[in-house]
């Protein structure tokens, strides 16, 4: 890439623009920190137990004008005559006097079931639980119940009991691990109905133990900080836009084919900006299940993007004479990110993301630049100052690569080891949101810097004739001075370096 803007920046100029990031930094994480609320909330709902002798399937409402009928615990008389089978587990979500609302995004559903020992009836190892689930929803409370949708799943029920298996003990509650039981892409409608049984037959729901109440736990993002969120990403998705469109057209107006590296800047803009589409704007007046995948496949094209584009950056560098600049000397590379990428955006196993080969090809890159710069006094003033800006590209970049991956890690362990806010004062500190925001601009801001200093100066651009002209200057022995060649004075000899095209 001869001829970046990196290499013609003054040091002063150079220093204004990483105060500037460093601002949008900051802004970023303050936006989180001080005016979104916290990402999620978590709200408990207890089970009414519902009695359905008849089975008709109807929808059960645990309150409201069509309350079912109920029983509150399975010790009173009434509940001695009924069968495990009539027994319909109703939760209305969300509670009394409030409604949903799709700026909530999402919702999901995770049951805590109480299971109390027995003796005669206690859990068996590796048993699972099976749940005849059903969802409605309506938009007011006075029309009647619409199904959404009905299933019957099977989960894995891990519970441990703390104390001694004997009949001192019985009636204790054994600890049960939260059970994953639904996730909702979409909150379209104000109010909704979980009605749960657990069907009992000689093979289904055995040796499950005792269960004596059922708790949902409701799990949305917050529409305050959705509201932030989706004002970010409308902020930075044309930014990111416009500055993509101007390096390629930089690049564009030089007088020779672009290079591989230059593709893969480009490329990592285009991602950046398919990330950035605020696509949660549609997702509030239509019912877009699908909107959680459509999230995860914009992470996963940008993170491909962005590992694939370090891969070659770091060959691109390798400064041992061989002849890249095309995509198919990466191909194993490439194709090793594209298939864990691939299985991540499956799996959504997220943890392995830092587990690519780029990692060797980056120890590589710095172990044959240091080599270069104990070479670099006795190289010929001409190689030695293109060599010279080489590093400083490298280097410069690989700083900011690890600062910004530094301060993921270090964002993502303070947020883990907090308790979701501090407090200064009269001022309250969402760190969960300032993780998100921070984050987010953060490599909003990397990408933004790659590409400016990046791209093609406009001092080089305008001297498109001369890059024919540098191999010859270049090949010049040490002794002999470089003649000017353009211009009174001729251009500078860092640019004649620079500008160097041509493999050596």
């Amino acid at each position: 890439m001869p001829g970046a803007i990196i290499e013609n920046m003054s040091t002063k100029k150079l220093v204004v623009l990483v105060l500037f990031i460093l601002v949008l930094q900051v802004v970023s994480i303050m936006v989180g920190a001080l005016i979104a609320p916290s990402p999620t909330s978590a709200i408990r709902y207890l089970a009414t137990k519902c009695i359905d002798r008849r089975k008709a399937r109807g929808w059960l409402a645990p309150w409201g004008s069509k309350r079912c009928q109920q029983i509150h615990s399975f010790d009173e008389p009434l509940a001695q005559t009924l069968d495990a089978n009539d027994i319909v587990f109703a939760v209305h979500v969300p509670l009394p006097h409030t409604e949903m609302s799709p700026w909530f995004q999402y919702m999901l559903a995770v049951l805590q079931v109480d299971i109390a020992f027995k003796m005669v009836n206690p859990i068996e190892d590796d048993v699972a639980i099976t749940i005849d689930a059903g969802l409605a929803y309506r938009d007011d409370l006075t029309s009647e119940w619409s199904a959404k949708f009905h299933s019957v799943e099977r989960r894995p029920l891990r519970c441990t009991f703390a104390v001694a298996k004997t009949y001192e003990n019985e009636g204790r509650f054994y600890q049960c691990d939260p059970i994953p039981f639904m996730e909702l892409g979409s909150v379209a409608h104000k109010y909704f109905l979980f009605n749960l049984r657990l069907p009992v037959n000689d093979t289904v729901n055995v040796g499950i133990g005792e269960v004596k109440d059922i708790h949902v736990v409701g799990i949305h993002q917050n529409g305050g900080f959705t509201k932030v969120w989706i004002s970010m990403k409308t902020v930075f998705s044309p930014w990111i836009l416009v500055m993509t469109a101007w390096y390629w057209h930089r690049i564009s107006l030089m007088a020779r084919p672009p290079l591989l590296l230059e593709k893969g800047i480009f490329a990592l803009g285009i991602a950046m900006t398919i990330l950035n589409v605020p696509a949660e704007w549609l997702s509030l007046g239509f019912e877009w299940t699908w909107m959680l995948l459509l999230e995860d496949a914009q992470q996963g094209v940008f993170y491909s993007t962005l590992f694939c584009f370090w891969v070659i950056f770091c060959g691109e560098h390798l400064m041992d004479q061989s002849r890249r600049n095309r995509l198919s000397a990466y191909w194993w590379q490439v194709g090793l990110v594209m298939f864990g990428c691939a299985l991540l955006l499956v799996f959504d196993l997220s943890d392995s993301v830092w587990a690519s080969e780029s990692g060797m090809k980056l120890a590589v890159s710095f172990r044959n630049i240091g080599g270069k710069m104990q070479q670099l006094p006795a190289m010929p003033k001409a190689r030695r100052l293109r060599y010279k800006g080489i590093i400083f590209r490298f280097k410069f970049l690989m700083l900011v690569t690890l600062t910004c991956a530094a301060m993921t890690v270090i964002f993502f362990i303070l947020n883990q080891a907090n308790e979701g806010h501090w407090r200064w004062g009269n001022y309250t500190f969402e760190v969960h949101s300032a993780f998100l925001t921070g984050i987010y601009g953060m490599w909003n801001l990397y990408v933004f810097t790659i590409i400016f200093l990046y791209a093609p100066s406009h001092k080089h651009g305008r001297e498109k004739s001369a890059d024919r002209q540098q191999t010859d200057v270049l090949e010049k022995p040490d002794s002999q001075e470089a003649e000017p060649t353009c211009g009174a004075q001729g251009p500078t000899e860092a640019y004649r370096i620079t500008g160097k095209v041509a493999e050596e």
